[in-house]
């Protein structure tokens, strides 16, 4: 039987944990505390505790076939590599999965990438981004790379922000972003497993990158409620965190062909449109 192992049973790891737990593999992962609250549907399966504070057991990899990553670096490199790494060359793996970020392509002013531009990171967390992407390429596992677009689905979405009364529409003209339902995410990783290919890059990211303030709409008009007003960025940026700045700092198109010919993947919600209607009736698509 195969085994995933997750190193960060987020988000995005949970539900990828969750797609392989019902096709009958056996799954395991870390949280930082150890603990599995906060992961629905992923009753019983171990939970270890790690960071660069707590060392992983050896005895949690036992078995262990399929391997990914969604840690984020810091700054003293990958938290991962330099604390599991040769655990993990040990093993034999069939696959490893790396998630990372489109930030790694930088401020395109709008226009398309895909997998072969170059990388132009402009923010400090992309850079170390970029450093994870080769120390993974470069680490011996059989490592697979995905660079994600905006995360978003049920419990974080923009349906989510409206419902709670957090939602902005900043206007900041030509401004674009890329997004990626969370469970395509899941489906596209595990594609990946099927047709391995070390150290292959892919972008997921949906089929329409859409300004912000278009998504608040569509929510809004989904939920039957008054969008909020227009914010001009010239406004807005002096009400916005660090991080939210940071957002917007990078204004780019990311294309997902190789995803599709390479992997066959059909995304389930090609646009904001699909996935927001699904988080609205439940998750079902």
């Amino acid at each position: 039987m195969p085994k995933l192992f997750v190193f960060g049973l987020g988000f995005t790891g949970g539900a990828l944990a969750r797609a392989l737990a019902a096709e009958g593999w056996a799954v395991a992962g870390t949280t930082r505390s150890g603990e599995s609250t906060g992961l629905p549907g992923l009753p019983g399966i171990p939970v270890f505790p790690f960071d660069r504070t707590h060392p992983l057991d050896p005895a949690a990899l036992a078995g262990t076939t399929h391997v990914v990553s969604t840690v984020p670096p810091d700054d003293l490199g990958d938290p991962v590599l330099d604390g599991a790494g040769g655990m993990l060359r040990g093993l034999g793996l069939a696959w490893a999965g790396y998630l990372s970020t489109t930030g790694v392509y930088g401020d395109r002013d709008g226009e398309w990438v895909d997998e072969t531009s170059d990388l132009k990171p402009d923010l400090g967390r992309s850079e170390r981004r970029v450093a994870a992407e080769r120390a993974w390429r470069a680490s011996g596992l059989p490592a697979h790379i995905f660079r994600l677009a905006g995360i978003y689905g049920p419990g974080r979405s923009a349906i989510d922000s409206v419902r709670a009364g957090k939602a902005r529409r900043i206007v900041k003209p030509g401004q674009m972003f890329g997004r990626i339902h969370v469970d395509d995410v899941a489906a596209a990783v595990r594609a990946s497993m099927d047709r391995p290919r070390p150290g292959a890059v892919y972008n997921l990211a949906d089929d329409e990158p859409a300004p912000p303030q278009d998504v608040i709409l569509h929510a809004c008009r989904l939920l039957g409620v008054e969008p909020p007003p227009e914010m001009p960025w010239e406004e807005a940026r002096a009400t916005l965190s660090p991080m939210a700045l940071s957002f917007y700092a990078d204004n780019k198109r990311v294309r997902n062909d190789l995803i599709k010919t390479e992997l066959g993947v059909r995304l389930r919600y090609p646009t904001y449109r699909e996935g927001l209607a699904a988080i609205l009736r439940g998750g079902n698509p």
